[in-house]
């Protein structure tokens, strides 16, 4: 039987950090004079900051200098890490740590394949850092899914074929990237706006570990 590998997101599917960037960038779009809302949110799942960005004065019908622009870029990060500077294991969503400790005991190795920049810190925060065979977040990609580059490296890193890769992931651009790599995709979340994946569910808690054993001995 061929190796499995797990990659997943890390925003919204292992920890709900979703909710600090929602208020980093309310913030700073209320600064610009721009109405931002959860909707407009929901776009930037799984998008990089300065795509994010870019979005969000697009929306605004708004352009700014090269240097407005990184300054915007570092004051909503800023931002954000001070949301996060309290975070802990309380952070972890409901259900995803009987999974993570499933697949350790079954010996089956996973990876973090996410757009943040600060996914590092968000892990160790959460004590959960070093249960990760191989972690790729923004700092090691250059282009943003829905390109699979970051899902493709990850399985690299694992030493494993994407296709026996399995991806969780909460947006839409995500589950994009991860079908795009040849890969089973694993939507958390909305089931009508993941609807590209695979399989669904809304949450880790409606995951049962035969699942989870079905798809490691694919």
């Amino acid at each position: 039987m061929d190796k499995v590998g797990i990659i997943f997101d890390l925003d919204g599917v292992i920890v709900d950090t979703a909710k600090y960037h929602y208020l980093a960038w309310k913030k700073l779009a209320k600064s610009l004079g721009i109405d931002f809302d959860e909707h407009m949110n929901e776009q930037l799942k799984g998008v990089s900051r300065v795509k994010s960005l870019e979005k969000i004065l697009s929306w605004g019908n708004q352009t700014l200098d090269e240097d407005t622009f990184k300054n915007c870029l570092y004051s909503k990060n800023e931002d954000y890490l001070n949301y996060i500077k309290e975070l802990n294991e309380d952070e972890i969503l409901p259900g995803v740590l009987e999974v993570l400790n499933y697949l350790r005991d079954k010996g089956v190795p996973f990876a973090l394949g996410s757009a943040s920049k600060n996914a590092r810190t968000i892990l160790k925060a959460t004590g959960i850092m070093d249960w990760f065979e191989a972690i790729v977040d923004g700092n090691d990609v250059s282009i943003a899914k829905p390109d699979p580059q970051v899902f493709l490296i990850a399985a690299d890193k694992l030493g494993i074929e994407p296709s026996k890769c399995v991806v969780f992931e909460d947006s839409v651009a995500g589950i994009q990237a991860a079908n795009a790599a040849d890969m089973l995709s694993v939507g958390i979340g909305d089931q009508e706006v993941l609807k590209e994946a695979d399989y669904i569910f809304n949450d880790f808690t409606e995951i049962e570990l035969k699942f989870i054993e079905s798809i490691i001995l694919k």
